[in-house]
C-alpha cells in the first residue's frame, strides 16, 4: 500500500479541512494537499520522466512545500531521500552520489551555496516553489502510483558521527508499522489535534506526521522554520492541542521558558520526546512546570521512532513506588516489535544484567543501502543489533546505559557515562554535561566529564560520592562553554574525545 493513499483518503471525506499551516496562517485544505500533490506527481513522472523506485532527495528548510513534495513523490511511486538542510554541500553531494538521486529539490534559500559548492556535480535540481515547480503542478492530477508494502518510501542517512554515514532503508511497511505503534503507544492522534514541526522534517519529526495524516489533523510548520519557546507557546494558543516531537534540549529549554514568563501550558497536549537521553532532573521539572503532556519513545533510524515507549500516564504516575526508575528508562516496548537485550552471541540475558539492545518487528529497516557488509552486521539472526547497551527489568522496562561505544573501561571496571551524567546534573549549577573516555597509561581509560556550567569540581565529586561507586568518579572536569552537537542537537562524544586527545591537560 502506497503511503499517500492515507492523504488521498483524507482529500475525499474531508477536502475542506485545513491541513497545513504556516504559522498562524492556513495554506492548504486537505484537498488542497492532496490535489497539488497528485499534479506535481505528474508533472515528476511525464515531464520529468521519473520513473517508480527512483530516488528524489529534499534538501530543505521546514516550510509547507517539504509535506507536498513528499507526497507527491510517493504518488508519484517515488522513494524519498531527506537531507538535513544544516548540512554542508559536501555532505549533500556525498548522500547525492550513493543514492543515485534523479532529482534534487532546494530550499530557494538553500539552492545558492549548493549551486556554488557543487557546480556541475549537481544531479538535475530545482527550487521547491520556483517557476519550475510551479509548471509541473499546472499538469492534470495523477491517478495513485501503487506500491508494495517491501517497496522502498524512504531512505534515511544516519548521522555520521563515526565514518560515513550509511542509507536506512525504509518501506511503505516500515511506516504503516510506525504509524500504528504511535496509536497504539504513544498518542491517539485526533482530528482537533495540531502537529507543530520545530525539529526537522527530514528526520524523526517529518515520520511522525503521518499519524496526523491518518487522523486528518492540523499541521503546523512554526513560520521561523525552527523551535523558538516564545513562537512555539503563542502557535499553542492559537491552535490549540499542540503535540509534536521534540528533542530533550527542546524539552528543557521549553520548561525553562514557560518557568520563566508564567505562561500557562494548556495548549499543549502531547509532547513527543527522543533522540538523546533525557535526563531526569529535567523531565522532572518539565513535568513540574506543563503537567503531564509528555510521553518518550525510543527508536533509531533503523526502526524509525519503534523499539519502547513511555506513554503519559506512566510518565505521569509520581505515586507509583518505582517511578523514578520508569521515569529515567525508556519505556516498555511498543506494540509491533519484540526487545532483547543480550550478550555478543545474541542469547537474552536475565532482568537487571546489561548486554546489546536487539530489536525485531516489522518496523525494522530492510537494510543499508548498497551496503551488504553493514546490512549483515547489522541485521543477525532476525533481529536488528542497536549498539545501544541497556537492561530489561523485571516489568519489561528498558533502561540504556549508552551506546556500547561510548563504554568506558577502567582499570578492567565497566563505566556506562549516562549514570555519572545523571547524577552530575543534579547539581545547580550544570546546565549540560557529557562523559566520555580517554586512554590512560596506568588505567586504560579513565572518564572525562566536559561540563557546561559554573560548578566547583569539589561539589562535583561529592555528588558521585554520594550516590555512585567511587571508581566511576571523573578523573578529570573540563569546563567548556558550550558541547559540540550534530544537525539533529546530539552531543558528538567523537569530537569531544577527539578534542581531549589534541589537549590532554
Amino acid at each position: 500500500m502506497n503511503l499517500a493513499l492515507w492523504l488521498q483518503r483524507a482529500a475525499t471525506a474531508f477536502p475542506d479541512r485545513v491541513a497545513v499551516c504556516l504559522g498562524e496562517q492556513p495554506v492548504w485544505t486537505y484537498g488542497e494537499w492532496a490535489d497539488q500533490a497528485a499534479r506535481l506527481a505528474r508533472g515528476l513522472r511525464e515531464s520529468l520522466g521519473l520513473q517508480p523506485g527512483e530516488r528524489v532527495a529534499l534538501f530543505m528548510r521546514n516550510q509547507p512545500e517539504y509535506l507536498l513534495w513528499l507526497y507527491a513523490a510517493w504518488w508519484a511511486g517515488l522513494a524519498v531521500v531527506p537531507v538535513n538542510a544544516r548540512l554542508h554541500p559536501e555532505e549533500l553531494h556525498y548522500v547525492l552520489q550513493d543514492t543515485g538521486a534523479a532529482l534534487l529539490v532546494l530550499s530557494d534559500d538553500l539552492a545558492p551555496e549548493v549551486q556554488r559548492a557543487l557546480g556541475e556535480r549537481l544531479p538535475r535540481h530545482l527550487l521547491a516553489d520556483g517557476p519550475e515547480a510551479l509548471a509541473l503542478q499546472q499538469a492534470a492530477p495523477l491517478p495513485l502510483t501503487p506500491r508494495e508494502g517491501g517497496d522502498l518510501a524512504w531512505l534515511f542517512y544516519t548521522s555520521g558521527t563515526t565514518g560515513r554515514p550509511k542509507g536506512v532503508m525504509l518501506t511503505h511497511r516500515n511506516l504503516r508499522v510506525m504509524t500504528a505503534c504511535y496509536f497504539s503507544d504513544v498518542h491517539a492522534a485526533q482530528a482537533e489535534d495540531s502537529s507543530v514541526y520545530c525539529a526537522p522534517l527530514s528526520h524523526g519529526a517529518g515520520m511522525y506526521h503521518l499519524p496526523f495524516v491518518v487522523a486528518v489533523a492540523r499541521h503546523v510548520i512554526p513560520a521561523s522554520g525552527g523551535f523558538e519557546p516564545a513562537e512555539l507557546v503563542q502557535l499553542s494558543r492559537v491552535h490549540g492541542r499542540v503535540c509534536g516531537f521534540f528533542v530533550p534540549t527542546m524539552v528543557k529549554r521549553l520548561a525553562e521558558h514557560l518557568a520563566g514568563t508564567g505562561e500557562p501550558a494548556e495548549g499543549f497536549l502531547t509532547l513527543v520526546y527522543g533522540g538523546g537521553p533525557m535526563y531526569l532532573a529535567d523531565i522532572e521539572k518539565a513535568l513540574a512546570v506543563m503537567g503531564p503532556r509528555f510521553a518518550q519513545i525510543y527508536g533509531q533510524g533503523e526502526t524509525p521512532m519503534c523499539a519502547t515507549a513511555l506513554a503519559k500516564p506512566l510518565l505521569a504516575d509520581r505515586a507509583h513506588p518505582d517511578w523514578a526508575a520508569r521515569a529515567a528508562s525508556v519505556g516498555l516496548p511498543q506494540t509491533a516489535v519484540e526487545i532483547r537485550v543480550a550478550d555478543e552471541q545474541g542469547e537474552a540475558l536475565p532482568p537487571g544484567e546489561i548486554g546489546e539492545v536487539l530489536v525485531r518487528g516489522d518496523s525494522v529497516m530492510a537494510g543499508y543501502w548498497r551496503n551488504p557488509e553493514a546490512s549483515a552486521a547489522a541485521l543477525r539472526g532476525g533481529w536488528l543489533w542497536t549498539g545501544d547497551m541497556g537492561a530489561l527489568d523485571a516489568q519489561g522496562y528498558l533502561t540504556l546505559k549508552d551506546r556500547s561505544k561510548d563504554l568506558v573501561i577502567s582499570g578492567g571496571s565497566n563505566i556506562y557515562p549516562r549514570e555519572v551524567e545523571e547524577v552530575l546534573l543534579r547539581h545547580p549549577q550544570v546546565a549540560e554535561v557529557a562523559c566520555v573516555g580517554v586512554p590512560d597509561a596506568e588505567w586504560g581509560e579513565i572518564l572525562v566529564a566536559c561540563v557546561v556550567g559554573s560548578a566547583a569540581e569539589a561539589e562535583l565529586d561529592a555528588l558521585c560520592l554520594a550516590a555512585i561507586a567511587r571508581f566511576k568518579r571523573p578523573k578529570r572536569y573540563v569546563f567548556l562553554s558550550e558541547l559540540p552537537k550534530n544537525a539533529y542537537g546530539k552531543v558528538l562524544k567523537t569530537t569531544l574525545r577527539h578534542q581531549l586527545k589534541e589537549n590532554p591537560a
